[in-house]
């Protein structure tokens, strides 16, 4: 992932600073590194977001990293008492190391003998050995090359996984297919929880039901026959040798024989039930 930050025409000055240019490119400009001094540690980092175009803190696992490296860079220069020419080599610096790493796959010592080009000169005042980074004293030199120490080489195993070893995409959701049961309609069996023995079950339970459903049916094709003529003709000849006193006869005695006919088939039935709850009831109780 390459690093670019803006540059404008504003800070061209700066190349006037700097003799032998190791480091080729300013990472920021200095009315970006003046912004950033007079912000606290929450508005570094933010404004580190806005000039580093992040977008994706959120969900990109390197920007985060990338903003906590120059976001903890730059305060300790801060708090080192940089001038602003030396907190923006300083960032040159870092930016550049991390560059060599994540372009250039430079090993840890081609990085370190590269830092050395860039510091070469530190406190010396012929101008043929002027580096890039002349403008720190011997002192600041040493506390910049503590902190890339315990910042960056410490750690130079972690930052080569991070720019050069693919990570697999996590996945966090599952989708699963869920049946669902048939209702309790023959020949289906009932549920689990209302479940009872399948010798049982196709005993009483599916025999009675089917029963059941064929008498309906054939009460139901009884209705639906159209009546035959021969039939109305032996009706009508009955009812014409019936007298009116027969009929109220007969009306009265109808009543008492169909409520017999559906006590005596309603007592069979509820009969029929309870020898078949009463198996079921005893099949859950006997140890299996």
């Amino acid at each position: 992932m390459e690093i670019l930050a803006p540059f404008s025409e504003e800070d061209q000055d700066q190349d006037a600073i700097i003799g032998k240019k190791i480091i080729n490119r300013t990472f920021l400009s200095l009315s970006q590194i003046t912004a950033l001094s007079e912000q606290n540690v929450e508005g570094v980092q933010k404004k580190l977001e806005e000039f580093l175009n992040f977008k994706q803190l959120k969900t990109s696992l390197k920007e985060a990293i990338l903003l906590d490296y120059y976001t903890a860079g730059f305060w300790w220069a801060k708090e080192m008492n940089f001038s602003l020419i030396q907190l923006s080599g300083f960032m040159d610096l870092l930016n550049f190391l991390l560059e060599n790493l994540s372009n250039k796959h430079m090993t840890l010592g081609d990085n370190l003998k590269e830092l050395g080009k860039a510091m070469a000169g530190i406190g010396e005042t012929d101008s043929e050995r002027t580096g890039d980074l002349n403008f720190f004293s011997i002192e600041q030199a040493k506390a910049v090359i503590d902190y890339l120490n315990i910042s960056l080489f410490k750690h130079y195993k972690l930052y080569e996984y991070l720019f050069h070893s693919p990570r697999e995409e996590l996945v966090i959701s599952n989708e699963y297919v869920i049946e669902l049961a048939q209702p309790a309609v023959p020949p289906f069996p009932a549920l689990l929880e209302e479940g009872i023995p399948l010798d049982i079950n196709s005993s009483f339970i599916i025999s009675l039901t089917a029963a059941e459903t064929e008498s309906k049916e054939s009460d139901q094709e009884g209705y639906l026959e159209e009546p035959c003529p021969e039939a109305e003709s032996f009706e009508a000849g009955a009812v014409a040798g019936v007298t009116a006193e027969d009929q109220k006869s007969a009306v009265g005695e109808i009543p008492n024989e169909i409520i017999g006919n559906l006590e005596a088939e309603i007592n069979e039935k509820l009969q029929m039930q309870e020898e078949a709850y009463a198996l079921r009831t005893e099949s859950l109780k006997s140890p299996k």
